[in-house]
């Protein structure tokens, strides 16, 4: 199964099972890029914030007019900040920031159970280095890359290039079958 992609520089569509790294200077730009990749050819999403609560993610995908009827969230940061949640059937949350198996469950149980062209955000990987170490985030992507290759699905990570040493950089890049490097000022280079 072949998904649209929507976003400049990058190719009409991508194969299921294909993870697209986004790497990017700040955070700036990449909620545009985000939901582009989010409300584009898409029966159901699921946004792993590791970098905002749930309710970030809620403004964000209203601000950009991305169908929330079709969004599921799995707010890591929540229970860590001692903020007040609320579980429903479409919002979710695990343990702690670094709770890398928790995330990796409910990414498998969300793809599990949605049939349909299936999509993951991961904003972002950079955070969950932060939390868990570069090694855990490491196989965490490969976890998560397996997944999205059994489920016909696509996903895309954010990882910011700034507080990486370039050697992880390149390691998190390895993995990806496509990479979009977005700079400063929101231009695209893609690479597939």
């Amino acid at each position: 199964m072949d998904y649209r992609l929507e976003i400049d520089g990058t190719p009409a569509t991508i194969p299921g099972g294909t993870g697209v790294l986004l790497l990017h200077p700040s955070t700036g730009e990449t909620d545009r890029i985000d939901t582009d990749f989010l409300k584009t050819d898409t029966d159901h999403f699921l946004v792993v914030s590791t970098r905002t609560t749930a309710r970030e993610v809620r403004q964000k995908l209203e601000y950009y007019d991305v169908d929330e009827e079709r969004a599921e969230i799995l707010d890591t940061l929540s229970i860590d900040r001692g903020y007040s949640r609320r579980k429903t059937d479409t919002v979710h949350y695990v343990a702690a920031p670094d709770d890398v198996d928790g995330i990796v469950e409910h990414i498998d149980g969300f793809l599990e159970n949605h049939d349909g062209k299936l999509r993951l955000s991961f904003d972002s990987v950079t955070e969950l280095a932060y939390y868990a170490g570069d090694d855990d985030a490491l196989e965490a992507v490969d976890r998560i890359i397996e997944l999205l290759k059994k489920h016909d699905a696509v996903g895309l990570f954010h990882l910011s290039e700034e507080p990486h040493d370039p050697s992880i950089v390149d390691d998190f890049r390895d993995r990806f079958d496509g990479v979009i490097d977005l700079d400063e000022d929101g231009n695209v280079d893609a690479d597939f």
